[in-house]
């Protein structure tokens, strides 16, 4: 009977452990998910006949796809960027892990279109639509046309998350009718700045290194922080409205629950614009969003 060596086995669990790392983070998946989600909470905040379990899990599917080739093509446009920022310098195609040939680029098209078909045939062209929108505005507006050419390109790029609400409720009607969905998706776009912003000061150094024009970067720590406590005042208020288009006391609890923690973090970065208090405010808009959707989702599910 043969049996296999200690080190042996232990070196391909490492390898299995560190190519599904690869994955990951070549497509972006931790925002990939949060996108999928994004589009789930779109899909149950809208008015029309319910989804089965395997419509909302295909729905999510299509849109995770079309964001993690965004996300994977990011990585690929941006590789010489990259190579100059601590936080990046370990991406596959700076690196060599992986060649950054045209197959790659295929194949990363090949899947933002699986996404986008998937939207079609399960679903309906609208749906489709807003899920390669979501896609090209992060892959295409934002990394190409607009990061490395102004401050605000993250305020333009949010516009990829309105668009996943937007698949999601015309998932559910193509026409996307009502206000309830059209304000989720204003929320998205105003939650992108203080999130990314926050980030941005964390990584000053890093995005000065690459010449990429972040807002910390063009205006200094100390405004930027102000900027990002007055841009999260604004993305907490656009979160009371949808409470009064159809969605109830669940979802204000966890609208103002979550909105109230994320100004406390973005009050005390503009306080004190240091690191620490950069990430805390990065950090504090994810734990924002992902109460905000769940209480949204659970509010819709009890009242559907």
């Amino acid at each position: 009977m043969r049996t296999t060596s200690l080190p042996a086995a232990s070196s391909r669990t490492a390898d299995a452990a560190a190519g599904v790392r690869l994955f990951f983070d070549l497509f972006k998946l931790r925002i990939g998910l949060v996108i999928g989600f994004t589009a789930v909470a779109g899909l149950a905040v809208t008015p029309g006949p319910a989804m089965t379990g395997w419509q909302v899990l295909l729905l999510a599917l299509a849109v995770t796809l079309a964001s993690a080739a965004a996300g994977a093509f990011n990585q690929y446009y941006e590789r010489d960027l990259d190579a100059h920022m601590r936080r990046t310098s370990r991406r596959a195609f700076v690196t060599g892990r992986l060649c950054a040939k045209p197959a790659w680029l295929a194949t990363i098209v090949a899947i933002g279109a699986a996404g986008v078909l998937l939207a079609a045939v399960a679903f309906n062209l609208a749906a489709a639509l807003y899920t390669f929108l979501g896609a090209f505005t992060y892959g295409v507006v934002y990394t190409v046309w607009l990061k490395r050419r102004t401050p605000w390109n993250i305020v333009i790029g949010g516009l990829a998350g309105s668009f996943a609400v937007l698949a999601g409720a015309a998932a559910v009607t193509p026409d996307v009718q009502g206000p309830l969905p059209l304000a989720f998706a204003v929320v998205l776009f105003l939650w992108t700045p203080p999130h990314f912003w926050s980030l941005a000061i964390a990584f000053r150094d890093d995005y000065a290194a690459a010449r990429v024009p972040m807002l910390p970067v063009v205006v200094g720590d100390a405004r930027a922080a102000r900027t990002v406590f007055a841009s999260a005042c604004l993305m907490v208020a656009s979160t009371v409205a949808p409470a009064f288009l159809g969605l109830g006391a669940i979802y204000l609890a966890g609208a103002l629950a979550g909105g109230a923690y994320l100004l406390a973090k973005a009050w005390a970065l503009a306080q004190e614009p240091s690191r620490g208090r950069a990430l805390a405010s990065f950090h504090a808009s994810l734990i924002q969003l992902t109460v905000l959707l769940v209480a949204a989702i659970a509010d819709a599910a009890l009242h559907g």
